[in-house]
């Protein structure tokens, strides 16, 4: 079962979203529907009571959840997903990737064309009407088969030749973890710092990702809020863990489960019996008092 959740930030449109979502990606269903209580909300909450709080959803073999929120937070390409379409696994791969850019494509915002490239016959990366970014990638068929999609880490700003010390950290932390390939940048290759990462991949808790070194940092855009990525956890013991590895040597700590950790990347540290506490007003409000969730105070 996948352990680590991307959650995205939706301003109040995330139904919306999902079923467009759904429309684009095969074998895709919604898991699970909350909802916001009718009381105990916070003052920036109130305007959606009863309304829909997430949606748990799962696209082509992914899941997520979409936040139902407010605008607080925009996403930017500092976190996206790769979409892998390998022949060897779907003889009609390059008819597909087509179509789904093309699906993408409406009402999104081109970041890179798509067009053939050293590393790839068919790539492009796109932002969709939503604000979220993909990468869709015609994969190599000789090399080891990877899921379909994989959330993407582009380090940036003042992070941005901090990939491959990301990467390590990240499997510090996260058991049943190992590291994939990795391609660095040669010398002379743009604004790139040789040596870099420009492209490496890794498993955490048997979930995927993929980390980047950006090739500057002029970029105006780095890790926030609207993408996240849940842990839900069995008992107060996992969840302290998790807290207090990813919070250390720079880390933040927010509110409801919530934290950042020293290179700026969302985290959201929860039980996994949470969906009691969502429907319970009271439940609820105690949440949005709590930094780190202690599961003794709601028992």
């Amino acid at each position: 079962m996948q352990k680590i959740i991307p959650n995205l930030w939706f301003k109040g449109n995330t139904q919306e979203a999902v079923d467009f979502y759904l429309s684009v990606f095969p074998v895709s269903k919604i898991i699970t529907t909350h909802y916001y209580p009718k009381e105990g909300l916070a003052d920036f909450q109130k305007a959606f009571a009863g309304k829909i709080l997430t949606i748990e959803f799962e696209v082509w073999g992914q899941r997520f959840v979409g936040i139902n929120a407010g605008p607080e937070f925009t996403p930017n390409p500092s976190c996206s997903f790769m979409v892998n379409f390998d022949p060897s696994r779907d003889k009609d791969a390059e008819n597909h990737i087509e179509e789904m850019w093309n699906k993408l494509m409406d009402g999104g915002k081109v970041l890179m064309p798509f067009q053939a490239y050293d590393f790839s016959k068919k790539y492009g990366w796109i932002e969709d009407k939503y604000g979220f970014s993909w990468q869709l990638i015609l994969t190599d068929p000789h090399g080891d088969p990877r899921p379909n999609i994989i959330p993407a880490l582009l380090f940036v700003t003042e992070n941005c030749t901090q990939a491959e010390n990301a990467v390590s950290y990240y499997l510090s932390v996260f058991k049943d973890s190992k590291k994939g390939i990795v391609a660095r940048y040669p010398s002379g290759m743009g604004g790139n710092k040789e040596g870099s990462i420009m492209f490496s991949d890794f498993v955490l808790q048997n979930s995927w990702f993929v980390a980047m070194d950006a090739s500057n940092k002029d970029h105006k855009f780095k890790f926030n809020e609207a993408v996240s990525f849940a842990i839900p956890c069995k008992d107060q013991k996992e969840i302290d863990y998790y807290w207090d590895m990813l919070t250390k040597n720079g880390g933040q700590e927010s509110v409801c489960g919530w934290l950042k950790d020293k290179y700026g990347l969302s985290w959201q540290v929860y039980p996994e019996g949470i969906d009691e506490w969502v429907k319970d007003p009271k439940a609820f409000a105690k949440m949005m008092t709590m930094k780190k969730i202690i599961i003794a105070d709601f028992e």
